[in-house]
């Protein structure tokens, strides 16, 4: 599968926390679920840091992800990648999400966190303008460290305490 088209976010309206990936790998794409490689740390991590199970059920595990205030989706909606890994992705074939459009749905935003480098670098180079000097009122931006097997040179704990970074955004605001 060479040309790789990403799934629809995941979310609700009170989110504060918005996950983004750069675009789903492989396995992800074959079953139709965001990081269902079976050694992605993306679910444990998060299933941790939520307090749910990360043996429920993909939908469950979706449904309580968002009860947690944590919306996904993917910085690209639709590339040229052979493979999975994000360095095959064809530049110049990116198409973005409309991430500005989903952004002006989420009112309680306060985090849009990147899961890896690429997911960072592509966001900031196609929509640096949803966040910093320019919008003082927007949500923080994040780079994370990813949580994709390829990315072997950072241990799982190691990751998973770098992702607690994602719990104050999430703790509720004082009315």
């Amino acid at each position: 599968m060479e040309n790789a088209v990403s799934f629809p976010p995941s979310w609700r309206a009170d989110a504060r926390v918005l996950i983004l990936g750069s675009m789903p790998g492989q396995v992800s794409l074959q079953e139709q679920r965001y990081y269902a490689h079976s050694r992605n740390a993306f679910w444990p991590i998060l299933a941790e840091l939520c307090g749910f199970s990360p043996e429920l059920t993909y939908a469950e595990r979706l449904l309580a992800l968002n009860e947690s205030g944590v919306a996904l989706w993917d910085v690209i909606g639709s590339c040229h990648r052979p493979g999975s890994l994000d360095s095959r992705i064809a530049a110049e074939s990116v198409q973005p999400n409309d991430l500005p459009g989903l952004v002006s749905q989420l009112p309680e935003l306060r985090l849009i966190a990147c899961n890896g480098g690429t997911a960072y670098r592509l966001f900031t180079r196609h929509f640096g303008s949803l966040v910093g000097a320019e919008r003082p009122d927007g949500p923080a931006v994040l780079q994370l460290p990813s949580t994709s097997p390829a990315y072997a040179a950072m241990s799982f704990d190691l990751k998973r305490e770098r992702w607690r970074a994602i719990l104050e955004y999430l703790a509720k605001r004082d009315s």
